[in-house]
């Protein structure tokens, strides 16, 4: 896994060996779903649920120019204890999350999280549950600039 305050990686991202958590990252390069969808893949899963979170045009009634993310030097701690515990409250087969940090576009990916299930309905609520999860309890920071030239920090932990 890589991760750090400055926003820094080394691109990778932790794979489990066993249980449901197979991989988590947070990273300064491009995510692709097709590699959470990998992760997660299992024979054992009826279904899979996945959100790609993208850096939108507008917020807050202004135009975003762009955005950076950045991180406290123990996210991925912390996004492993969240992962862990969303695996514990449902039947899930299998986990994985990806966030970046840096500075991004709008239309960019930002987060990619999927979760593998025996049926899709536990799947769905175990996607739901750690993208809610990793907004709320994961210290990274988002730092908005707008097309009228002001910015906002918004603190997702």
């Amino acid at each position: 896994m890589s991760g750090g305050g400055d926003g820094g990686g080394d691109g990778g991202g932790r794979t489990g060996e066993r249980g449901p958590v197979r991989l988590l990252g947070v990273r300064a390069t491009p995510i692709g779903v097709d590699e959470v969808l990998a992760a997660v893949r299992d024979p054992a899963a009826g279904g899979t649920a996945v959100f790609v979170g993208t850096v939108r045009r507008e917020d807050g009634g202004k135009e975003v120019d762009e955005l950076g993310y950045s991180a406290h030097p123990r996210v991925e701690e912390v996004l492993a204890q969240v992962a862990q515990r969303v695996a514990q409250r449902h039947p899930v087969v299998a986990l994985a999350a990806l966030h970046r940090t840096g500075d991004l576009a709008v239309g960019d990916v930002a987060v990619v999280v999927a979760a593998a299930a025996g049926h899709r309905g536990e799947a769905f609520d175990a996607c739901r549950e750690l993208v809610e999860d990793l907004k709320h309890q994961v210290p990274l920071w988002k730092h908005q600039r707008f097309a009228d030239g002001s910015d906002e920090w918004v603190g997702s932990a």
